[in-house]
């Protein structure tokens, strides 16, 4: 008598424990849905310098994860060739914390923590006391993504200053 409630009992957990997995299966971690304004496809839009390039944002591996594909293309100036930068950053959920990882055909590796705000996502890299700091922020307004890349020198790891800028329109 007792085993056979036990089993009914023990059968309702399990099934409870299905019924929930498979409805958390279908949706985004809560810590990236604040992400969700970057997904699709960007295109870089008025450069000066003639540089072209567009970037995408998609999630993956059932929604746990977003992975970032970019590319740059500068044309010949100047005495330098033309030349053409990819790169990869994953954006995943580590111990309830929103990392990602940047990988580039240049062979930079940067880890970052993620933050995001309304309308703004903002990349930190960790302080490392003899290496430069990086922040990469986007920023949603109206139709356009606006993009900034700053360093800091090493030993200063909150003197920020401008490297690269972008605005970007979304293609798809």
């Amino acid at each position: 008598m007792h085993r056979g409630l036990f089993l009914r009992a023990l059968g309702s957990v399990l099934l409870a424990l299905c019924l929930l997995t498979g409805t958390a299966r279908g949706q985004s971690p809560a810590p990236l849905a604040s992400f969700q304004f970057l997904l699709g496809q960007w295109e870089g839009i008025g450069d000066q310098a003639g540089a072209t390039g567009g970037f995408t944002f998609a999630p993956s591996v059932q929604d746990r994860v977003i992975v970032r594909t970019n590319y740059s293309n500068t044309p010949a100036a100047g005495g330098k060739p033309a030349s053409r930068h990819d790169d990869l950053m994953v954006i995943y959920i580590d111990a309830g914390v929103v990392k990602a990882d940047y990988f580039d055909s240049e062979d930079h590796v940067i880890r970052y923590v993620a933050e995001a705000r309304s309308g703004e996502v903002m990349f930190l890299s960790e302080i490392k006391p003899s290496e430069p700091r990086y922040r990469l922020t986007y920023t949603r307004a109206s139709e356009t993504l606006i993009g900034k890349f700053e360093v800091a020198p090493p030993g200063k790891p909150d003197s920020f200053s401008p490297y690269l800028s972008w605005t970007a329109r979304k293609v798809k």
